[in-house]
């Protein structure tokens, strides 16, 4: 029995939970429109009044507790609406969804998987076509391993020693970082337009400079980021000055722009995210790092 319910609370940390990357900002944010995206089903989304008086009546007895309606949405499964939140308190801000049944009367929590004999190819068919970051390993390999990250995300900078880990441990499979700066983060989208730049420069450079962002991640400020940032790439073997002149260009922002648009169309909604040839990783938990090695071998078994 212990160890079917161990089997079972991997599987729902693998297929995700609702607490994503943590930020480091604790002020209450600022109210936003919720966005309406889909072309369907549209009758059957709750209305921004409904969704902010359900938020009040579950959370509003804590005191320190606020809220922003990042979206209202048609979710992939037809009828269903689905609802994202950012719930912020004293301890940091997290990002979280639930869906709304047809008729408005109730709610669940917890991430639509894909399912099917091949569940985990569309994602793989998908992150094949699109993935643009910076690699390491063979770019043939049996396996490639997707992260989306944000280098201001503070669970993303937990994760990385466990990340390296894995592909250190991995030399034939493929690891490619996708850059998903999170709206929440106030030098998020700045820094990964640095490293998109640094990344083009040289690629061993990038993993120097993200590596040295996340170590130096608290020292980092909206007001003082640039000045850091380009000392960082100085200090990764590129030349800052040329960095800078780079974040500037509009094909930095659309190769950032088309790195979003990717994890959301993998369904990719916080920080870190993986991918193992497609298989989600949504939760990313550093206790499990045994259990995402059986998933890359299963992978590479898997492939042969």
């Amino acid at each position: 029995m212990r160890v079917l319910l161990k089997t079972i609370s991997v599987f729902l940390l693998l297929a995700g939970t609702l607490v994503l990357g943590q930020a480091s900002e604790k002020t209450k944010p600022a109210a936003k429109p919720a966005e309406k995206l889909g072309t369907h089903a549209t009758a059957n989304l709750p209305s921004e009044a409904t969704v902010e008086s359900f938020l009040h009546e579950q959370f509003g007895y804590q005191a320190d507790m606020s809220w922003k309606i990042s979206s209202i949405k048609p979710s992939t499964i037809e009828g269903l609406a689905e609802v994202t939140v950012v719930l912020a308190s004293q301890q940091g801000q997290q990002l979280s969804r639930f869906y709304v049944s047809p008729d408005g009367q109730h709610a669940l929590i917890g991430d639509i998987i894909p399912f099917g004999a091949k569940p985990f190819d569309p994602a793989k068919n998908a992150l094949e076509k699109g993935i643009t970051g910076p690699s390491r390993g063979p770019k043939d390999a049996a396996v490639t391993i997707v992260e989306f990250g944000d280098l201001q995300c503070p669970a993303c900078k937990a994760a990385q020693p466990t990340i390296e880990a894995l592909v250190a441990a991995e030399p034939q499979a493929r690891f490619v970082f996708q850059s998903f700066p999170l709206e929440m983060h106030n030098w998020a989208a700045k820094g990964a337009a640095y490293a998109d730049c640094v990344g083009r420069a040289s690629n061993d450079a990038f993993w120097k400079f993200v590596s040295k962002t996340y170590e130096t991640q608290a020292e980092i400020t909206a007001a003082n980021a640039d000045e850091k940032l380009t000392a960082l790439a100085d200090g990764a073997g590129v030349k800052g000055s040329e960095i800078v002149a780079c974040t500037t260009q509009p094909e930095t922002k659309a190769r950032i722009d088309a790195s979003i648009a990717l994890g959301k169309k993998v369904d990719v909604s916080g920080t870190p995210t993986l991918f193992i040839n497609g298989r989600k990783i949504g939760s990313f938990d550093n206790r499990l790092s045994d259990v995402y090695k059986s998933l890359v071998d299963f992978a590479a078994k898997e492939a042969k």
